[in-house]
């Protein structure tokens, strides 16, 4: 079984990320695919040129994937500026394509990021999509609709889980590969002070699902309720 992150931008991967890891334990591959190039996530460094913080991002979230031995792929497109288009759309299809989807996490239908509203519209049809041969690709069209899951928005509005994941044996795994978002990190404490790094984020989520659902740390998550994308079976660990 495949598992595939299709997020807007480096980082956005962290609120499936220990759920992601403890399916690795069972012998699931890991695959992570970002839409945009990250590139105007330096709001602490304003004239850092775009082109160099792109680049950033990307090493970045190639340590990351390198790290777990999982398959990374960027379709570049700008930053803040991410649009449905018929090209993005064949992209984003021979990308999960490639990487063969079972299970697709991606953005919530609402979020205070736009990109991450676009993102979530583009994975529902291109999640349908990638199990049609209409659409002509490199890669073949996949065996069956992948599942699809949508993570936790920033600030948890108009987001009611069904869905809860105990990632409390994973999470010191996944508080370690945060911090490969080094430029994240910096942009938190620059924001919010010391101490209030990217790693304070993530463990502030993790606990409060974990104290809906009676563990230590958790993620939450909805289906995404559309034909095909919704199982009759258990998907999540």
């Amino acid at each position: 079984m495949n598992i595939v992150s299709v997020m807007a931008h480096q980082d956005d991967e962290l609120m499936c990320l220990g759920t992601m890891l403890k399916m690795r334990k069972s012998g699931r591959s890991l695959a992570f695919i970002c839409l945009t190039d990250g590139a105007a996530g330096m709001a602490h460094m304003p004239d850092m040129p775009f082109t160099e913080a792109a680049k950033i991002r990307d090493v970045e979230m190639k340590n990351l994937t390198s790290d777990i031995d999982a398959k990374y792929i960027c379709l570049n497109r700008p930053d803040e500026y991410l649009y449905d288009t018929a090209e993005l759309r064949l992209e984003l299809i021979e990308a999960i394509r490639y990487t063969a989807a079972d299970v697709i996490f991606t953005h919530n239908t609402v979020d205070y990021n736009a990109d991450h509203m676009t993102a979530c519209l583009l994975v529902r049809q291109c999640a349908m999509q990638a199990a049609l041969p209409i659409q002509k690709t490199k890669s073949a069209p996949l065996a069956a609709t992948p599942a699809v899951f949508m993570i936790e928005p920033s600030g948890g509005f108009e987001f009611e889980p069904s869905h809860w994941v105990d990632i409390t044996d994973v999470m010191d795994e996944k508080m370690r590969l945060a911090k490969y978002h080094k430029s994240q990190d910096d942009a938190f404490i620059a924001a919010f002070g010391a101490g209030k790094g990217i790693d304070n984020w993530v463990a502030e989520t993790s606990k409060k699902r974990g104290d809906q659902c009676g563990v230590k740390y958790a993620e939450a998550f909805l289906p995404m309720r559309a034909r095909g994308l919704v199982k009759a079976y258990s998907v999540l660990p």
